[in-house]
């Protein structure tokens, strides 16, 4: 009956270890995807304002977009890194960020950690 017991115990032990971390993966993700979120919109306000026709337009460069969500992410601080920030049509931003994800508790259940990458788009427009 004891080894049972045991046995039903380390399971419960490596249950929750593995829910920990999986929980603990999915804050960092949500955490990276709020990031890129954030340095997405902040990207899109950096457009160039021209008058075409008697219109306004808003135009954004690569280099403003860029500017911009390196700005974001280095005010919001953390682990999280730029890998790419472009405008692929001159009205929507594109950034992407990266960073990693280490378990809390190390066990031989997960791995000692893991890349992760989130990508955000915004558009901006003049009404």
């Amino acid at each position: 009956m004891l080894i049972l017991t045991l046995g039903y115990a380390v399971l419960a032990l490596a249950v929750v270890l593995v829910c920990t971390a999986a929980t603990s993966l999915y804050l960092a993700q949500k955490q990276l995807d709020a990031v890129a979120d954030a340095a997405a919109l902040a990207a899109a306000d950096g457009f160039e304002l021209s008058v075409t026709d008697g219109e306004p337009v808003a135009t954004l460069s690569d280099a403003g977009v860029r500017r911009e969500a390196e700005a974001m992410v280095a005010a919001l601080g953390g682990e999280a890194q730029l890998v790419s920030a472009a405008s692929p049509d001159g009205v929507s931003a594109r950034v992407t960020v990266a960073g990693s994800w280490h378990p809390p508790v190390i066990t031989v259940f997960v791995p000692d950690g893991v890349a992760l990458q989130s990508t955000a788009t915004s558009r901006t427009a003049l009404r």
